[in-house]
């Protein structure tokens, strides 16, 4: 097997995500033959760092060795079981272990297999408490502007990015955007909470929910606020009977300094959504932790038909849930969150030296998180898709936000492979 052989035999099959498949014709696919801690190998040797955590799912580098033997050791006893009327070891730990580690008040979880699925589930199950409450009304929900909480018709529409929304407007709920904090000051934070608090004056009625992404909106151009926000939207939701679900698919497990970022902010939301880096990168897996409170809207006599009617056939998967508890293992045996911090600071320093640029409009950073904003491109010039190359040659995988460049790596990356990876993207955007 070769690179060539495999890349024809994928176009005459596959219809790849979040791709214009023509491009193809002249963008050649990297086939990959196998992956080890940071690096993807394809099938000529060629080495690639991955500097986006294969869409920000890697913890703790491919083919983790303690991953590897949890999950191999679950195999071996059990793949997977109905969890309805059924249980088992891995998924009653993992609940377990999720409740600690969780801000506190979110008491019970509800498994699904994806970020998008998860996003579905604490819609309908904030409706439905509300509902249960005999407010039926409460039946809209608040977003940002400009943000993402997935592609399934739900998550969708409660999203704000016109790249992914605009061709299925026809299909989607209807939903209220308010504003995200324009920039990281505490009071462009309090100028967004206040038009928050105005909507809500005006339509606590008939809202279920805000759901948000705390600090940092993902596919929004990984677009940062401060932690204020959160604080002030936590008060404005109890103030006015609206709960707040905290979409942390991408930012929860480390990314942000903290294991959550609602911890950052030192708040509970009502639900709050996990996914991505929940298994360390290994098997699909989503869950929604929510408090005993709403739980207890749900639990009645049969008869009185209030039961929360949501189901996915892999929910609670043995194997995945074994690779979620390993992922935790690893984040609670290696003091992973200080490790981390002293990487963010390095990564910050790193980061400083893009500003020597001309084309540089903005740099910023979260925890983990490195953004290189430009300027001066239109999206008909695909300046990402020229740094995207570039660094493929180069060896890294940098997978830009149209104008934005990015850096999400495992956790595990040296501050060698950082300066390799940050060096590359600086290179690549000085031959622009």
């Amino acid at each position: 097997m070769n690179n060539l052989e495999l890349k024809n035999r994928d176009l005459d099959v596959l219809w790849h995500p979040c791709t214009q498949m023509k491009d193809h014709e002249t963008l050649p696919l990297i086939p990959i033959k196998k992956a080890h801690g940071i690096y993807l190998e394809d099938f000529e040797g060629n080495e690639y760092i991955d500097a986006i955590s294969s869409w920000w799912v890697n913890m703790f580098g491919h083919t983790n060795s303690y991953i590897n033997s949890k999950v191999k050791e679950q195999l071996d006893t059990l793949e997977h079981v109905i969890l309805a009327g059924f249980t088992h070891e891995q998924v009653v730990r993992l609940s377990e272990r999720l409740v600690k580690l969780t801000p506190d008040g979110l008491d019970k979880c509800f498994y699904s297999d994806n970020g998008s699925s998860a996003v579905e589930v604490a819609l309908k199950m904030s409706y439905h408490a509300h509902l249960n409450d005999g407010n039926g009304n409460k039946n809209t929900f608040v977003s940002l502007k400009n943000s993402y909480h997935g592609e399934t018709i739900g998550a969708l529409s409660v999203g704000d990015v016109e790249l992914y929304k605009d061709t299925y407007k026809p299909l989607l709920l209807q939903t209220i955007q308010t504003a995200v904090p324009k920039d990281m000051s505490i009071e462009s934070a309090r100028d967004a909470a206040c038009g928050f608090e105005e909507l809500c004056k005006e339509k606590a009625d008939e809202i279920s929910a805000i759901i948000l992404e705390p600090l940092v909106q993902g596919a929004g151009y990984m677009h940062m606020y401060h932690p204020e926000f959160l604080v002030l939207v936590r008060e404005i939701c109890d103030k006015y009977n609206v709960h707040l679900i905290a979409d942390e698919v991408m930012v929860g497990f480390g990314r942000t300094g903290e294991l959550f970022a609602c911890e950052v902010a030192n708040i509970s939301p009502d639900f709050i959504v996990l996914s991505k880096g929940l298994t360390g990168g290994y098997l699909p897996l989503s869950v929604v932790l929510t408090s005993n409170e709403i739980y207890a809207k749900f639990y009645c006599d049969y008869n009185e038909h209030k039961a929360f009617l949501h189901s996915h056939s892999y929910t609670g998967n043995a194997l995945a849930c074994a690779a979620a508890n390993a992922t935790l293992d690893i984040f609670e045996n290696e003091n992973i969150i200080e490790k981390n911090r002293e990487l963010s600071a390095y990564m910050g320093d790193k980061l400083q030296k893009f500003k020597e640029l001309e084309n540089i409009e903005s740099i910023r950073q979260t925890g983990m998180i490195c953004v290189v904003e430009l300027k001066g491109y239109s999206s008909e010039q695909r300046i990402g898709l020229k740094v995207y190359q570039y660094g493929l040659k180069n060896g890294v995988l940098l997978r830009p936000l149209g104008h934005v460049v990015y850096f999400m790596p495992p956790y595990i990356i040296t501050h060698a492979e950082i300066d390799k990876m940050m060096d590359t993207a600086y290179d690549a955007i000085k031959l622009l």
